[in-house]
């Protein structure tokens, strides 16, 4: 793949050296030319001087020929232009944004263009390592919007299957953690003394799922 990075700080250059690791050829574009000091001696990919929403400048980058363009500078405005330009006047299928703004991402979000914004991301985070609310969240995606969660489990869900334990909660199991091991199960995997359960959730099931596992299941078996 070939890809352009609008953005050169540490996110930029993080990004771009990873994706250089892996083999794809990489184009960084900042306004600022003191910031491909970032990208260190190892770095052989293309950096262009100038502002990242140029059509001068993103042709520079070899834009025309981008397999995807991610747009990680610090300001939301140049940003969300940047990647407009990238999907609506070259085409380029896999476009980000970095948006601080979480109004402005989820207007963004609307119009197909992925965004991550980084202030909504850490903050609830924050929150959720300050008020667990029952659940200990392990991982969350960038977007904020869904999250894998050790729930509690209710020792009558002993025997039950996970095709049980989805059907009643309304949630996906991600992974169960069994004799200190972490195991893909199936449906129609058995529930055994001792597992860990981690599902996978939006913050509206959150409440509602903790308080099925939590209990005994109805009906029994």
């Amino acid at each position: 793949m070939h890809v352009v990075i609008m953005g050169c700080g540490r996110v930029g250059s993080t990004l771009a050296q990873s994706l250089e690791q892996r083999g794809h050829s990489v184009a960084v574009i900042d306004v600022d030319a003191d910031a491909f000091r970032r990208l260190g001696g190892e770095f052989h990919g293309t950096t262009v001087n100038g502002v990242g929403f140029d059509r001068d400048v993103l042709l520079q980058a070899g834009i025309e020929r981008a397999d995807a363009f991610a747009a990680v500078s610090s300001g939301d405005n140049s940003n969300i232009i940047s990647a407009r330009v990238a999907r609506e006047t070259f085409g380029v299928e896999r476009v980000v944004a970095r948006i601080y703004d979480p109004k402005r991402a989820e207007v963004y979000e609307r119009l197909g263009i992925p965004t991550v914004a980084t202030v909504r991301w850490t903050a609830d985070r924050m929150l959720r390592q300050l008020v667990p609310e029952g659940n200990v969240e392990v991982w969350r995606d960038p977007t904020s919007t869904v999250s894998i969660v050790e729930v509690p489990m209710h020792p009558d869900w002993i025997g039950h299957t996970v095709a049980q334990l989805e059907a009643r909660s309304g949630a996906r199991l991600a992974y169960l953690m069994r004799f200190g091991l972490a195991m893909l199960p199936t449906e129609s995997t058995v529930i055994q003394d001792g597992d860990l359960a981690f599902m996978l959730l939006t913050d509206e099931l959150s409440a509602s799922v903790a308080k099925v596992t939590g209990s005994a299941p109805e009906g029994g078996h």
